[in-house]
């Protein structure tokens, strides 16, 4: 486990976050703020978040645990709570008054029909930062629907440019819908929670999955309304740069990124033909772009007579941005990965020591947060009763 210096104090240190989450977006989002120090309480029904079912599963001594769960519960503490039981919907009530910030992705209304949504408990609080994560927003003919992260990249647009240039449609592998919206709530959080401390009036932040994945897409947005065409999949070539994807070499993909005229140059002089870029049809960034084809053939016959690594070592002598193409496996066993401190071991219960990336971003004298491992059901119910003075 990693402690930080006694003199160490984190950002939102002695901020208290509830969570109404499930799965990705919502507790990904709320991990974040307790990576920054913040007290996250999880509230969970008596069955759990559903994710804590999904494999790789942990079994021991007759109970279970989600690896799956513990990447994206770190840092938490964890609250059952029947919401359909009287008494346990106002012990719940009570937390979110001594709550500064509530992370929830509930379906919208659902939370309203408990007592718990923004309008119930923005009434008589002293100040609370109220996001509420979904697929399409609190409002409007969508608001009701359900959304799961493929059905955002679908309808975001991010599917039709994801993908082989043959037109087969392809889910990114990483569900970024769910993270890049759980990013956004928490900015959203971090942001407005000095003004409401301020003010002491609270705010509601409707976070929209499909919003917050269009908003990422400003480049392909941008090209739309520039040119009226419709980008389209590329595979892994860039519309505006070349050469600039992946390419196979004798043993192995790698991919080179020769974003300028000048990387350009250094390409050629690495494969040994400078008369290259003298060629009419690649002597310019758009002459490049307007020929890929062309010269992704041209290139790949002459990595085609090295191993990828050394073709990698090469460019990057040169000064040209460069690297294998890995899988996680391998990137997660990448020296330069662990000497970063990324990687870190983590207790994850019935599992025991397993591994984690911790909060990616360096803070002079700090280390990341991993004081917490991934709660059991319900296991600091007591605890945060009492700190949190509910009785």
């Amino acid at each position: 486990m990693t402690h930080p210096d006694p003199g160490c104090r984190r950002p939102l240190e002695g901020v208290r976050v509830l969570e109404f989450g499930h799965v990705a977006a919502g507790p990904f989002g709320s991990m974040l703020l307790a990576d920054l120090g913040a007290d996250v309480v999880k509230v969970e029904s008596p069955r759990g978040d559903q994710m804590r079912e999904w494999p790789p599963i942990a079994e021991a001594d007759g109970e279970r645990f989600s690896h799956n769960f513990a990447a994206v519960n770190r840092n938490k503490r964890s609250v059952v709570a029947d919401l359909k039981d009287p008494a346990g919907l106002a012990r719940v009530q009570s937390l979110v008054q001594a709550a500064d910030a509530v992370v929830e992705n509930y379906r919208p209304g659902v939370l309203d029909r408990l007592g718990l949504g923004y309008a119930e408990v923005a009434a008589g609080h002293r100040g609370v930062v109220y996001a509420s994560v979904s697929g399409f927003g609190q409002t409007g003919d969508n608001a009701g629907l359900g959304a799961y992260d493929v059905v955002i990249q679908a309808m975001s647009g991010m599917m039709s440019v994801t993908g082989t240039d043959d037109g087969e449609l392809v889910k990114a592998g990483v569900p970024m819908a769910d993270f890049v919206s759980g990013l956004y709530a928490a900015l959203g959080v971090v942001a407005w929670l000095p003004v409401v401390r301020a003010t002491g009036s609270s705010v509601h932040l409707d976070v929209p999955m499909l919003d917050c994945l269009l908003a990422t897409s400003a480049l392909q947005t941008s090209e739309y309304w520039g040119t009226g065409v419709e980008p389209t999949p590329r595979g892994t070539r860039h519309p505006r740069n070349a050469p600039y994807q992946v390419f196979a070499a004798a043993d192995a993909p790698f991919v080179l990124a020769a974003g300028t005229d000048k990387l350009w140059l250094a390409v050629c002089q690495v494969i040994d033909d400078p008369g290259l870029a003298a060629d009419p049809l690649f002597a310019r960034q758009s002459d490049r772009v307007e020929h890929q084809l062309e010269l992704e053939k041209l290139l790949n016959d002459r990595f085609a007579e090295r191993p990828a690594a050394a073709w990698v070592d090469l460019m990057r002598a040169a000064g040209v941005p460069a690297g294998p193409v890995n899988t996680f496996g391998q990137i997660l066993a990448d020296p330069a990965v662990h000497a970063s401190g990324l990687v870190r071991p983590m207790e994850v219960p019935v599992a025991g020591t397993s591994w984690t990336t911790v909060f990616p971003v360096r803070v002079t004298d700090t280390e990341p947060r991993l004081d917490r491992v991934a709660p059991r059901l319900g296991e600091q119910t007591d605890e945060v009763l009492a700190e949190w003075g509910v009785s």
